[in-house]
């Protein structure tokens, strides 16, 4: 047995211990796939939050932790006899093959376009076998909206359900912030904020597209705006506490002039 080979079954041997009704965790054997899936979530995005950060060591502990998912949700599907870990592992290696074959068998196919060409037309068919049917079927619910609503219109955008290009969807954007403008004022007569929800929803909807067609990742925009943002506030903080004062001592010209200091020292730093 190789080395990777034992550390995978010395795993899976700790997580059938930790899920034995006889002797194991308490915690562990009370779980189910519903309660595991937003640690298997918060997971994906603590590798994610590694990988930003350009730190190795915490990079190889967070994959450890999803990997750990990974083998949790596999032992509870083998205790319901439904599949395990080793049929996992088939399963994405025999997608791997099929999605690849510019790699592993048609040599003709070894160009970018005849790649992307196999990969489309293998994800359809295994969409069709799946019983998910329609240009959107298959697009999990369960992913960040900004996410999905690139995802969404991406996949409308194949069969040519498209802006043309960044300047319409940013007349697109115009339009429906000018919409909102419009139910803003509307909201003040009523307590129901359906529309003014719905207005919002439109606009965050027409930016994760705007971030599409400039092919970004709009959560990695707003990653970056976030860290941008807890950098300079923390700039705020930082001098307000120098000089004895917190921000809610602080006007918000005092605090807005902070800010634009913030951003003057970022770019003289470039």
């Amino acid at each position: 047995m190789t080395e990777p080979q034992a550390a995978i079954v010395h795993l899976l041997d700790i997580m059938a211990k930790l899920r034995d009704p006889d002797g194991g965790c308490p915690w562990d054997q009370v779980q189910d796939f519903a309660s595991i899936a937003p640690y298997t979530i918060e997971e994906a995005y603590e590798v994610e939050d590694a990988i930003a950060r350009g730190e190795p060591a915490t990079l190889l502990d967070e994959l450890g932790d999803l990997l750990f998912q990974v083998v949790y949700h596999a032992r509870m599907a083998e205790e319901r006899g439904w599949f395990a870990f080793a049929d996992v592992a088939k399963a994405i290696s025999d997608k791997m093959i099929r999605r690849h074959p510019h790699v592993f068998g048609d040599a003709a196919a070894r160009t970018a376009e005849s790649q992307t060409s196999a990969w489309e037309v293998q994800k359809a068919a295994e969409r069709a076998g799946r019983a998910e049917h329609g240009t959107l079927a298959g697009i999990p619910l369960g992913l960040p909206a900004l996410t999905r609503a690139a995802k969404l219109t991406r996949r409308a955008g194949r069969v040519g359900f498209d802006w043309p290009d960044a300047g319409a969807v940013l007349d697109k954007l115009e339009e429906e912030a000018e919409e909102l403008r419009v139910e803003l004022k509307n909201e003040q007569q009523s307590s129901d904020n359906t529309a003014l929800k719905d207005e919002v929803g439109d606009l965050l909807f027409v930016l994760a597209n705007l971030a599409r067609k400039l092919d970004l990742d709009p959560e990695d925009c707003l990653r970056g705006a976030n860290r941008k943002f807890e950098r300079r506030f923390g700039f705020i903080e930082q001098t307000l506490k120098s000089e004895g004062k917190l921000p809610g001592d602080s006007t918000l010209d005092t605090m807005e002039a902070l800010w634009q200091e913030a951003k003057r020292r970022e770019r003289m730093a470039i």
